[in-house]
C-alpha cells in the first residue's frame, strides 16, 4: 500500500467501515499543494479492496492536475465506496460517509461521481459542509459536456486547422448524462454522429434526436471518423485497443483513458492528436469547485472557456516540441503541484 502511495505521490490514505450500514470507503488525498483536495465519490462494485484502492489513487492523482491546469485554487482527491451486495438503508449509509468526511477537517470535500446522485450528496450534506453536487447546487454534467465540445472545437483547429464542424465525423462511446449532453452539442454544430451505450435505449433516443449511427460498442473504436470520443469509463485505450483505431484524433469526456501512460506515445507515432482526458473534461470540476466557493455562473461559464484555451497551449508546446500532448500536460501540472 506503502509503495502504491508513493508511486503516485499521494500526500494521505483514509479508510473507514461502518457495520450497522455496511459502509467500506477510502479517501485518496493526492496533493493540496493548491488548496482543499476536491473530487468526486465512486459508489460502485469492486472485485477486492485493492481495485478498490487503485482506483481511488489513480483517481486522486488525476484530480490534483485537473484542477491545477483549470487554474483552480483546489487540490485533489477521490472518495471510493465499495458498494455492498445488498444495501439496506441507503440514506444511513451516505449520512456515514459525511460523517466521515467531516472528520477531515476540510482536507477533502466531495461530489457526485459515478454511482452516486445528487440524493446521495443531500445525505452527506446532513452531518458536514464539506459537499457539492446537492440538488441545491445542481448536476455539474452539463458543464462537464460543454468543456469537452469547446475542446473538440480546439483540437479539431490543431488537427485541421479549422474549429468548424460541420460534416466532421464524431464517434462517441458512451451516452451517460455527459456524453448525451455533448452529442446534442455537436449535433447542433453540424458534426456526423456515431453513438455507442450499452444501454441501447440510450443510443436509441440519438439516433431518432440527432440523427446518429448506431454502432455496437466493441466495433466503436475501429470505426473511420475524424475523432473519436471517450465519454464511458477509463482504461478504454491500451494496447490493444491503439492498434484499431481509425481516427485522426481523440478527444472525450472520459477519465483515464489511457491505460498507461506510454499509451500516449503509441498515439503520437500513430499520428492520432489525443486531448488530455484531465485538461478536457474539466468543466464539471469548475463547476462544482466555483459554485461551492459561492460564485455565480456567468464567473464560471467565463471560467470554462480556460479548457480550450489550456489545450490550445498544449497543443503548440507539444507541436513544437514534439511531444505527445498528454506529456506535455503532465510536465505542466507538476509544475504547479510541485514548485521548486
Amino acid at each position: 500500500m506503502f509503495s502504491m502511495m508513493s508511486a503516485s505521490r499521494l500526500e494521505s490514505l483514509h479508510m473507514t467501515q461502518d457495520p450497522a450500514t455496511g459502509l467500506r470507503a477510502i479517501i485518496a488525498i493526492h496533493n493540496t499543494q493548491l488548496g482543499p483536495a476536491l473530487g468526486g465519490c465512486r459508489f460502485l462494485t469492486y472485485p477486492d479492496e485493492q481495485a478498490a484502492l487503485r482506483d481511488a489513487l489513480r483517481l486522486a492523482q488525476g484530480m490534483s492536475y485537473k484542477a491545477a491546469l483549470a487554474g483552480l485554487a483546489q487540490g485533489g482527491g477521490k472518495a471510493v465506496i465499495m458498494r455492498p451486495p445488498h444495501v439496506n438503508d441507503r440514506a444511513a449509509l451516505f449520512e456515514a460517509f459525511g460523517r466521515f468526511i467531516e472528520t477531515l477537517k476540510g482536507r477533502y470535500i466531495t461530489a457526485m461521481d459515478s454511482g452516486t446522485t445528487s440524493a446521495d450528496m443531500d445525505c452527506i450534506a446532513q452531518y458536514t459542509q464539506h459537499v457539492t453536487s446537492t440538488t441545491s447546487a445542481g448536476d455539474p454534467s452539463p458543464h462537464t459536456a460543454m468543456g469537452v465540445y469547446s475542446g473538440i472545437r480546439a483540437t479539431a483547429m490543431a488537427r485541421f486547422g479549422c474549429d468548424e464542424l460541420e460534416g466532421i465525423r464524431v464517434a462517441i462511446q458512451g451516452l451517460g448524462h455527459v456524453g448525451y449532453a455533448l452529442a446534442a452539442h455537436l449535433h447542433a454544430a453540424g458534426a456526423e454522429l456515431i453513438v455507442s451505450d450499452i444501454d441501447q435505449g440510450r443510443v436509441q433516443l440519438a439516433v431518432e434526436e440527432f440523427g446518429a449511427k448506431a454502432m455496437p460498442t466493441d466495433e466503436l473504436l475501429s470505426t473511420p471518423c475524424e475523432i473519436l470520443s471517450p465519454c464511458g469509463l477509463g482504461g478504454v485505450l491500451n494496447t490493444e485497443s491503439v492498434t484499431r483505431l481509425r481516427c485522426s484524433a481523440i478527444a472525450g469526456a472520459a477519465n483515464n483513458q489511457l491505460a498507461n501512460p506510454e499509451i500516449s506515445d503509441a498515439l503520437q507515432a500513430r499520428g492520432i492528436l489525443y486531448a488530455p482526458d484531465y485538461v478536457i473534461n474539466a468543466g464539471g470540476l469548475i463547476y462544482v469547485a466555483l459554485q461551492h466557493q459561492g460564485q455565480e455562473l456567468p464567473a464560471i461559464t467565463a471560467h470554462l472557456a480556460r479548457i480550450s484555451q489550456r489545450l490550445t497551449e498544449i497543443f503548440a508546446h507539444a507541436q513544437a516540441d514534439k511531444r505527445p500532448p498528454a506529456r506535455v500536460a503532465d510536465a505542466l501540472a507538476e509544475r504547479l503541484l510541485y514548485p521548486k
